[in-house]
């Protein structure tokens, strides 16, 4: 019973290593796939808050389609990242307001 019983051990011995090996060679395999789902999330992230700041603000966007009908679409585009730069620059200046303790309106 005994030498039965050591032989046991032994081989959950071996299959632990086993376990631990794989799990090891899994991990690292998984990593790209890994790095790719962290991406793929983050993007999803973006996807929902625009899709949400169109709902919330519908007009604008309609604004938006009209100003691309009425305007040469090369125009538009210089006026959006001009916005686009101008809203990073107010956010920059509003995140260090608040750092110091002073508020602005958001």
């Amino acid at each position: 019973m005994n030498r039965r019983l050591n032989e046991l051990h032994l081989r959950r011995g071996r299959l632990l290593e086993r376990i631990a090996t794989q799990r090891t060679a899994l991990s690292r395999e998984m990593q790209p796939v890994r790095v790719t789902l962290y991406a793929t999330d983050r993007v999803l992230v973006q996807v929902r808050s625009a899709i949400a700041c169109v709902k919330r603000h519908p007009g604008l966007v309609a604004l938006a389609v009209a100003a691309l009908f009425v305007l040469k679409a090369k125009r538009v585009w210089r006026w959006t990242r001009s916005g686009y730069l101008l809203w990073q620059s107010w956010r920059s200046v509003s995140s260090r307001l608040s750092a110091f303790g002073l508020r602005t309106r958001s």
